[in-house]
Protein backbone atom coordinates (compact mmCIF):
# COMPACT_ATOMS: atom_id res chain seq x y z
CA UNK A 1 0.00 0.00 0.00
CA UNK A 2 2.77 2.29 0.84
CA UNK A 3 3.80 2.14 -2.81
CA UNK A 4 0.19 3.48 -3.85
CA UNK A 5 0.92 6.39 -1.42
CA UNK A 6 2.23 9.06 -3.99
CA UNK A 7 -0.50 8.77 -5.78
CA UNK A 8 -2.30 11.08 -3.67
CA UNK A 9 0.53 13.94 -4.89
CA UNK A 10 -0.14 13.02 -8.30
CA UNK A 11 -4.08 13.33 -7.76
CA UNK A 12 -3.74 16.95 -5.83
CA UNK A 13 -1.68 18.05 -8.63
CA UNK A 14 -3.99 17.10 -11.33
CA UNK A 15 -7.00 18.45 -9.44
CA UNK A 16 -5.11 21.71 -8.38
CA UNK A 17 -4.17 22.14 -11.79
CA UNK A 18 -7.30 21.61 -13.26
CA UNK A 19 -9.22 23.72 -10.66
CA UNK A 20 -6.72 26.70 -11.00
CA UNK A 21 -7.13 26.33 -15.04
CA UNK A 22 -10.75 26.12 -15.32
CA UNK A 23 -10.65 29.47 -12.97
CA UNK A 24 -8.60 30.93 -15.52
CA UNK A 25 -10.40 30.22 -18.66
CA UNK A 26 -14.12 31.02 -16.59
CA UNK A 27 -13.00 34.49 -14.95
CA UNK A 28 -9.88 35.79 -16.79
CA UNK A 29 -10.46 36.79 -21.23
CA UNK A 30 -7.50 34.81 -22.92
CA UNK A 31 -4.30 37.10 -23.30
CA UNK A 32 -5.08 39.67 -20.62
CA UNK A 33 -3.49 40.33 -17.35
CA UNK A 34 -6.23 39.78 -14.29
CA UNK A 35 -4.06 41.32 -11.47
CA UNK A 36 -0.09 41.94 -10.73
CA UNK A 37 1.04 41.27 -6.86
CA UNK A 38 3.89 42.33 -4.48
CA UNK A 39 4.48 45.20 -7.14
CA UNK A 40 5.13 43.91 -10.27
CA UNK A 41 6.42 40.49 -9.60
CA UNK A 42 3.52 38.39 -9.90
CA UNK A 43 1.35 38.43 -12.75
CA UNK A 44 -2.19 36.45 -12.72
CA UNK A 45 -2.58 35.99 -16.58
CA UNK A 46 -4.48 34.02 -19.26
CA UNK A 47 -2.47 32.75 -21.97
CA UNK A 48 -2.64 29.76 -24.01
CA UNK A 49 0.53 27.58 -25.10
CA UNK A 50 0.29 25.16 -27.93
CA UNK A 51 3.73 24.08 -27.82
CA UNK A 52 5.28 22.77 -25.22
CA UNK A 53 8.24 24.51 -22.83
CA UNK A 54 9.29 28.38 -23.69
CA UNK A 55 6.68 28.15 -26.45
CA UNK A 56 9.06 25.13 -28.33
CA UNK A 57 7.45 23.78 -31.25
CA UNK A 58 4.95 26.07 -32.16
CA UNK A 59 5.17 25.72 -35.91
CA UNK A 60 5.01 22.04 -36.07
CA UNK A 61 2.75 20.24 -38.14
CA UNK A 62 -0.46 18.55 -36.15
CA UNK A 63 1.14 15.10 -36.84
CA UNK A 64 4.27 15.71 -35.20
CA UNK A 65 2.78 17.70 -32.62
CA UNK A 66 0.40 15.08 -31.06
CA UNK A 67 3.23 12.22 -31.28
CA UNK A 68 5.46 14.66 -29.12
CA UNK A 69 3.00 16.47 -27.35
CA UNK A 70 0.56 13.71 -26.26
CA UNK A 71 1.29 10.05 -27.52
CA UNK A 72 5.21 10.63 -26.01
CA UNK A 73 4.34 11.67 -22.57
CA UNK A 74 1.69 10.13 -22.04
CA UNK A 75 3.75 6.93 -22.62
CA UNK A 76 6.37 8.44 -20.02
CA UNK A 77 3.68 9.26 -17.58
CA UNK A 78 2.71 5.31 -17.59
CA UNK A 79 6.22 3.83 -17.33
CA UNK A 80 6.75 6.62 -14.77
CA UNK A 81 3.54 5.04 -13.10
CA UNK A 82 4.81 1.66 -13.28
CA UNK A 83 8.51 2.53 -11.79
CA UNK A 84 6.78 4.10 -8.55
CA UNK A 85 5.11 0.73 -8.20
CA UNK A 86 6.99 -1.99 -9.26
CA UNK A 87 10.50 -0.49 -8.25
CA UNK A 88 12.17 -2.55 -5.16
CA UNK A 89 12.37 -0.21 -1.45
CA UNK A 90 15.80 -0.67 -1.79
CA UNK A 91 16.52 1.38 -5.17
CA UNK A 92 14.24 4.23 -4.91
CA UNK A 93 13.03 6.04 -1.40
CA UNK A 94 9.80 6.87 -0.26
CA UNK A 95 10.42 10.66 -1.55
CA UNK A 96 12.02 9.78 -4.34
CA UNK A 97 8.14 7.81 -5.25
CA UNK A 98 6.39 11.07 -4.37
CA UNK A 99 9.25 13.42 -6.78
CA UNK A 100 8.29 11.05 -9.59
CA UNK A 101 4.18 11.30 -8.18
CA UNK A 102 4.46 14.65 -8.84
CA UNK A 103 5.99 14.62 -12.12
CA UNK A 104 3.53 12.30 -13.44
CA UNK A 105 0.38 15.14 -11.71
CA UNK A 106 2.50 17.42 -13.70
CA UNK A 107 2.38 16.16 -16.77
CA UNK A 108 -1.11 14.73 -16.69
CA UNK A 109 -2.31 17.76 -15.89
CA UNK A 110 -0.76 19.53 -18.43
CA UNK A 111 -2.12 16.36 -21.35
CA UNK A 112 -5.69 16.98 -20.50
CA UNK A 113 -5.45 20.52 -21.83
CA UNK A 114 -3.54 19.07 -24.70
CA UNK A 115 -6.40 16.20 -25.14
CA UNK A 116 -9.52 18.90 -24.58
CA UNK A 117 -8.30 22.31 -24.87
CA UNK A 118 -7.60 22.34 -28.45
CA UNK A 119 -3.79 21.35 -28.16
CA UNK A 120 -3.19 24.17 -25.99
CA UNK A 121 -2.50 24.24 -22.61
CA UNK A 122 -3.33 27.24 -20.29
CA UNK A 123 -0.46 29.16 -18.45
CA UNK A 124 -1.48 31.88 -15.80
CA UNK A 125 1.74 32.41 -13.74
CA UNK A 126 3.75 35.07 -14.29
CA UNK A 127 6.82 36.11 -12.91
CA UNK A 128 8.97 38.89 -12.81
CA UNK A 129 12.70 37.70 -13.65
CA UNK A 130 14.74 40.78 -13.27
CA UNK A 131 16.92 40.60 -16.31
CA UNK A 132 18.55 37.20 -15.66
CA UNK A 133 19.23 35.29 -18.67
CA UNK A 134 18.35 38.15 -20.73
CA UNK A 135 14.51 37.84 -19.31
CA UNK A 136 12.09 40.73 -17.87
CA UNK A 137 10.08 38.05 -16.96
CA UNK A 138 9.93 34.33 -16.64
CA UNK A 139 7.08 32.20 -19.21
CA UNK A 140 4.11 31.99 -18.15
CA UNK A 141 3.68 28.55 -16.50
CA UNK A 142 0.82 26.73 -14.82
CA UNK A 143 0.83 24.39 -11.38
CA UNK A 144 1.38 21.26 -13.65
CA UNK A 145 4.66 22.86 -14.64
CA UNK A 146 5.55 24.18 -11.51
CA UNK A 147 4.91 20.40 -10.34
CA UNK A 148 7.31 19.27 -12.87
CA UNK A 149 10.16 21.60 -11.91
CA UNK A 150 10.04 21.36 -8.42
CA UNK A 151 10.00 17.59 -8.43
CA UNK A 152 12.46 17.07 -11.16
CA UNK A 153 14.75 19.65 -8.82
CA UNK A 154 14.31 17.36 -5.97
CA UNK A 155 14.89 14.31 -7.23
CA UNK A 156 18.55 15.41 -8.86
CA UNK A 157 19.34 16.65 -5.80
CA UNK A 158 18.40 13.14 -3.82
CA UNK A 159 20.03 11.32 -6.44
CA UNK A 160 23.06 13.59 -6.20
CA UNK A 161 23.38 14.09 -2.13
CA UNK A 162 21.85 10.43 -1.21
CA UNK A 163 21.15 10.28 2.58
CA UNK A 164 24.01 8.20 4.22
CA UNK A 165 22.66 5.24 6.06
CA UNK A 166 24.35 5.27 9.61
CA UNK A 167 24.67 2.72 11.85
CA UNK A 168 21.69 3.58 13.51
CA UNK A 169 19.04 3.83 10.62
CA UNK A 170 21.05 -0.07 9.52
CA UNK A 171 18.99 -1.63 12.33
Amino acid sequence: MRKYLPFTLTATVVLLDQITKALVVAYIPENTIWKSLFGDFLRIVHVRNNAVAFSLGTSLPMFIKILLFIVVPLAFCVLIAIYIVKEKDENISLAQRFFLAGIVGGGVGNLIDRIFRGMSVVDFISTNNYGVFGMDRFPTYNIADASITICVILMAISIIFPKRETEETKL
